[in-house]
């Protein structure tokens, strides 16, 4: 049988956008190891209902480490302690009884604070928005063997392909930088043909919208990459470099 823990949280409160935010301790005396962290917040919101009192909101919708929503900051690492792991799939079972837990929200001008842990991430879909669509010809399908690829071009395109768009990487630069979601989605198109009729005007435009967003520049840190959740490598943002230099001086 799994013992119970006692675990305290410390957690950011701010009831909305232009108010001021402050940490609240709570208690949470009958979490159980086997519990994920958003289960544990589960159960701190039911003791908060009972008392009558407002439930820390959170944000969430899979749960199994797939959307990217759950994100939050953990003793100041993103998603936690674990490497390669979503909050959601984050378990009780690393942390011990009686421990203190810090939770608060992405820190970024770019993704304002909506309530609690909530941000707003909107600025990503505006960045994506930016880079257009990818044009194809209509009528009858191309068979899918008919353009060749290397394999090592498909296979780092979907290594690229498997973000998430969750803004860990955001929330650990000291910058607040976006580059390694903007470089993953604009290197992933890059690396197939599919993607070569819009490339230079694409590139251009995520980075422009990148910047009026309000993140910051990438210094290489590399902190992005130590906190993706699905261990996209910082090659993304040096390949995004080039392909900006490119455009521009073509």
């Amino acid at each position: 049988m799994s013992h119970s823990m006692n675990i305290k949280l410390k957690v950011w409160r701010q009831a909305g956008p232009k108010t001021k935010g402050q940490f609240e301790t709570y208690s949470v005396p009958n979490a159980n190891p086997h519990m994920s962290f958003l289960e544990l917040l589960d159960v701190l919101n039911e003791q908060l209902i009972k008392e009558g009192k407002d439930p820390v909101a959170f944000d969430n919708d899979c749960r199994e480490g797939i959307c990217g929503s759950c994100g939050v900051v953990l003793d100041g690492q993103a998603h936690g302690p674990q490497r390669r792991t979503a909050t959601c799939q984050l378990h009780m079972r690393h942390y011990r009884d009686g421990d203190t837990i810090v939770v608060e929200p992405w820190r970024a001008e770019g993704f304002p604070i909506i309530k609690d842990l909530v941000v707003d991430r909107d600025a990503f879909d505006r960045i994506m928005a930016a880079g257009g669509f990818v044009s194809v010809n209509t009528g009858a399908a191309q068979d899918a063997n008919a353009i060749p690829i290397p394999k090592p071009d498909a296979d780092l395109a979907m290594d690229y392909a498997a973000c998430i768009g969750c803004g860990a990487c955001v929330a650990a630069c000291p910058n607040a930088s976006a580059s390694l979601f903007t470089g993953a989605k604009i290197s992933q198109l890059s690396l197939l043909p599919q993607g070569s009729p819009e490339r230079k005007s694409r590139v251009i435009n995520m980075v422009d919208q990148m910047a009026k967003e309000g993140f910051g520049d990438c210094s290489n840190h590399a902190e992005c990459e130590a906190v993706c959740p699905k261990g996209i490598s910082i090659s993304a943002i040096a390949r995004m470099r080039r392909e900006y230099m490119k455009a521009m001086t073509d």
